[in-house]
């Protein structure tokens, strides 16, 4: 089959690999009909997070069934369904209190409970390093589901792959975001991020009925496409010092109710940003963590979507002990909400398509990451075909 293969950081190629197969009772074999690029592969394919073998990247994908395992009870050959990207078994402590990005069965050679950085993971994920299980992705021809009676939701023929893709991640990611500050109806919301996450996380805020949604990036046609399309406030990213006045100067003088950092530790940095991260020994930046706690209000709250796999020195305990500040950070526990997150689309409350910007055959995926990570051609989301 046609698979996207992880070969060294910069290099992801469209390659011939084995077909998977059914290897456990709780497994079933997908024929993925699309699948997408997502932010989090980016930091494999800059070296973010370290890999030495090949491996079949992506988790974002849907499709239909084409096999399944002895154990399966409710899904059958031909369902069509979208995946959850974490790899959960549903009968563990974390499974069974809503947390399956902590699953204990799925990373079985690195979990544990410490969460360092290079061992003692959470659970499984698809195309996401050794690290996270070693499973290979869906930004395949087939890939091989585990855990099916658990993951793997039915989708209606009457709604296209791409009115529903993006319920494996981006949609959970940035909902979750919102959904952890516990709305009420009237605050101001600040999301650092006008990529897929933080563009999904404006539809989450305006779901909530927030009063006002503030967008930051440092690309002017991010920001306009998601102005465009949800009518938000923007913000275009200079320094961080900038940045935080305009957001206090929108919200009174007091910052944000919530921000959200939708960007993790691979921001858009200047030479001295970088200098600092080789003096610290440090690998990337948590600046967008710090502008979301000079930005947020006193008592604010600050949710935590991007990814940061190691630890940082210098982190503002003490401005967010005199702020009064609440962090919450972590994968996103897609499982729990996805159903009801289906029901929105469904009875169109939300539209999740209208990021997309470029749709590629899988043979063409080392372009799609290239203009995907170096924001070329207006990229905001590239979705794969992997039969065209």
């Amino acid at each position: 089959m046609k698979a996207a293969v992880f070969h060294a950081p910069g290099k992801i190629t469209c390659d011939i690999v084995d077909d998977p197969i059914i290897k456990d009772p709780n497994d079933i074999i997908l024929k993925v009909t699309s699948t997408a690029i997502c932010g989090s592969d980016l930091h494999m394919y800059t070296g973010g997070i370290p890999q030495a073998r090949p491996m079949v990247m992506g988790h974002e994908f849907m499709g239909i069934i084409e096999d399944v395992g002895a154990n399966i009870t409710h899904l059958k050959v031909g369902d069509r369904v979208v995946v959850p990207f974490p790899i959960a078994c549903g009968g563990c402590y974390f499974c069974q209190h809503d947390l399956p990005s902590g699953c204990e069965h799925s990373n079985p050679q690195n979990y544990g409970p410490e969460g360092g950085i290079m061992t003692e993971k959470g659970g499984g994920m698809f195309g996401y390093t050794d690290l996270y299980g070693g499973y290979d992705g869906g930004q395949a021809q087939y890939v091989r589901v585990p855990y099916a009676n658990f993951g793997p939701r039915k989708v209606s023929d009457s709604l296209t792959d791409e009115q529903v893709l993006f319920l494996t991640d981006i949609f959970p990611t940035g909902y979750t975001g919102v959904m952890w500050a516990d709305l009420k109806g009237d605050e101001t919301v600040a999301i650092f991020g006008a990529g897929p996450v933080g563009s999904m996380a404006v539809k989450s805020a305006i779901l909530h009925n927030a009063k006002k949604v503030i967008v930051i990036d440092t690309q002017q046609y991010r920001l306009d496409q998601i102005s465009k399309l949800t009518g938000c406030e923007t913000i275009l990213w200079e320094n961080a010092e900038q940045t935080v006045e305009q957001i206090r100067d929108m919200t009174d003088g007091r910052g944000a109710d919530v921000c959200i950092d939708a960007v993790g530790f691979e921001p858009d940095r200047d030479l001295i940003d970088r200098a600092k991260a080789v003096i610290n020994f440090e690998k990337g930046s948590v600046k967008v963590i710090e502008a979301c706690m000079s930005g947020a209000k006193r008592g604010g709250f600050i949710s935590i979507l991007g990814v940061y796999p190691m630890n940082y020195d210098n982190f503002r305990v003490g401005q967010m002990f005199d702020k009064g500040l609440t962090i919450k950070a972590g994968q996103a526990p897609v499982h729990p909400i996805i159903d009801k997150l289906l029901n929105y689309v469904e009875t169109g409350q939300v539209k999740l398509d209208d990021i997309i910007t470029h749709r590629l055959a899988l043979d063409d995926v080392a372009k799609g990451y290239e203009i995907f990570h170096k924001k070329e051609d207006g990229c905001v989301k590239v979705v794969l075909d992997p039969w065209k």
